[in-house]
């Protein structure tokens, strides 16, 4: 099984991540050949390189089509998140499992056709099950379920809004899932996100949030996060599909 990480805010390497070739596509658009910790696979930095491309500008329908057309078969993505409950502090992985869209866009790559995806599972189950056993075997705690509120960015949000978005039922924010998970799907992609709660939502911290915080609680986090993708790459690459 052919794969890809998507690494987020924080995650331009990951410990363990060996460069064999990096590909500038476009303007904005980049992406790396290697290995991690001997698995291989491909990396593709979300922001771009150097973290250059803010969350509303990502070209995300550019990034699925560009994995599928060099046949990656499986995505791993991770992502910074705020928390919409005060029992999931700072550090606290989620393997994501439902979403909510507040994007206040249409994501999909068929815009000239009548396509009507299902959802009732809206993170790869297979994906899902393996990060979970790898997380087991590794004896590292993760969240097995979450629901991931996807606001549209670049601002942070508000205290109304956070507490509207846990009063409608969402775990955890961000800015980038969404499109990602919808598009993979559209594409015939399994995809599934490991979340990292870098802070909590506005209004549950009486600390304002700063974009610095989020990276320095994510690059804390990348140790974890290389443990748990290179265990479950490896059981990927044994997996028919």
């Amino acid at each position: 099984m052919k794969t890809a990480i998507i690494g987020g805010t924080g995650v331009q390497r990951l410990p363990g991540w060996t460069l064999q070739a990096e590909r500038v596509v476009a303007e904005g658009i980049c992406w790396y050949e290697g290995a991690l910790n001997g698995e291989p696979t491909l990396l593709l930095p979300r922001h771009a390189k150097g973290h250059t491309v803010p969350p509303h500008r990502i070209p995300h329908a550019r990034h699925v089509r560009l994995l599928k057309e060099h046949g990656v078969q499986a995505v791993l993505a991770t992502a910074a998140v705020g928390s919409l409950r005060h029992d999931w502090t700072p550090g606290t992985l989620v393997v994501l499992s439902d979403f909510l869209d507040f994007t206040r866009q249409v994501t999909t790559l068929y815009d000239e056709q009548v396509v009507h995806t299902d959802f009732s599972e809206p993170f790869s189950p297979l994906l899902r099950h393996a990060l979970l056993h790898a997380a087991q075997q590794l004896n590292i705690p993760v969240q097995p379920q979450g629901v991931y509120v996807c606001a549209p960015g670049p601002r942070y949000e508000t205290p109304a809004e956070i507490r509207m978005f846990r009063m409608f039922g969402g775990d955890v924010i961000g800015m980038t899932v969404v499109p990602e998970a919808v598009l993979c799907r559209e594409a015939g992609i399994h995809y599934a996100a490991l979340a990292v709660v870098t802070n909590l939502g506005t209004g549950l911290s009486e600390q304002p949030l700063t974009h610095e915080e989020v990276t320095a609680v994510m690059q804390g986090a990348t140790e974890r996060i290389a443990q748990l993708f290179t265990l479950t790459l490896r059981q990927l690459r044994a997996t028919p599909l």
